[in-house]
């Protein structure tokens, strides 16, 4: 199993930032994490559909050929 497969453990940055309290954050800080998320999020996701991109070239190439 690749390592980009394995489950990440409880332990990671999202689960962390999943659990802090957001009591103390200004609405100006809080505007601010947001911005920041979901620029995140699109880096991430931007990530996934480029490596299922390169996912799909490779079992392009090395697919058999039907006779």
């Amino acid at each position: 199993m690749d390592d980009d497969d394995r489950p990440r453990p409880r332990g990671d940055s999202a689960s962390r930032l999943a659990g802090e309290s957001l009591d103390s954050y200004s609405q100006e800080e809080l505007g601010a994490r947001i911005v920041l998320l979901e620029t995140e999020i699109a880096r991430v996701i931007a990530h996934k559909h480029k490596a299922a991109a390169h996912r799909l070239a490779a079992d392009a190439l090395f697919k058999p050929k039907a006779p």
